[in-house]
């Protein structure tokens, strides 16, 4: 049987198609203005038995695909726990927000917190600092990793923050020490959520925001823990999805399968 799972997340979306347990296929897309449109195109020609939705979109894919759907909590918790099983903190620093999920020992969800009320320190605000600081996404950690030292950032709010360093750079500070700046900003919001809820123990990391290098060494070294980035983070939601696809394929007979209208 092959499971499909849908992350609609804010700034991309992500299909992964298992069969018995293992990836067999693996989508991204941006969201862009109609994440309906988006979904529709990834999983285009694709073959698959039953699919479940999480992420921010998952209720709009819920009207137009015959499916179930799961938080994203959930998702990742699934996700995580099979990619990596000692697995019981996980970080996940999307586009537009940050959680920090605590596991028991059944790899079940025991508490979270989650930072969804401003885009500061996840994945768009990233973005926006480092096109203020004139940076690709690329350039932007390697240019903080090269810093001699970190220009303080006040503000988390992203319109103030911009300001900020547009004010740091007209005084002539250097703009690989502005950077380093905004990266330990991102890291002390989000691993303040990390220490409320899990003070101790490896931190899984996952979503767009784990694939810059140097927000994960800043989070090491913060923590003074492990940090374990899977091959794929942005993936880790929907193939938890994916794995309640499963699931639910196992309970109905699998011939649940589904297509956009």
């Amino acid at each position: 049987m092959r499971a499909g799972g849908l992350d609609i997340g804010s700034r991309t979306v992500k299909f992964v198609v298992i069969e018995d347990g293992r990836t067999v296929l693996a989508r991204k897309a941006l969201t862009s203005h109609d994440p309906l449109e988006a979904a529709r195109t990834l999983i285009a020609g694709i073959q698959y038995d039953v699919i479940v939705a999480t992420g921010y979109g998952r209720h709009l894919l819920k009207e137009h695909l015959d499916c179930p759907v799961i938080s994203e909590i959930k998702a990742f918790a699934l996700g995580a726990k099979a990619i990596h099983a000692p697995c019981r903190v996980i970080l996940d620093i999307g586009g537009q927000d940050t959680k920090a999920i605590c596991l028991n020992e059944s790899g079940e969800m025991a508490k979270f917190e989650m930072n969804d009320k401003c885009a500061a320190g996840t994945g768009r605000f990233l973005e926006i600092m480092a096109n203020a600081l004139n940076y690709t996404l690329e350039e932007f950690p390697k240019a903080a990793l090269s810093a001699e030292h970190a220009e303080k950032i006040n503000s988390m709010c992203t319109v103030f923050a911009e300001s900020e360093v547009i004010s740091l750079t007209a005084r002539g500070a250097s703009r690989s020490d502005v950077a380093l700046g905004i990266h330990k900003a991102i890291v002390s919001r989000s691993t303040a959520l990390l220490k409320r809820i899990a003070p101790s123990g490896e931190v899984f990391f996952a979503g767009g925001v784990a694939l810059n290098e140097c927000i994960r060494a800043l989070i090491a070294e913060d923590l003074n823990r492990p940090v374990v980035v899977p091959p794929d983070p942005q993936g880790v939601g929907a193939f938890g999805a994916a794995l309640h696809a499963q699931k639910v394929g196992a309970a109905t007979g699998g011939n649940n399968e589904t297509v956009l209208r």
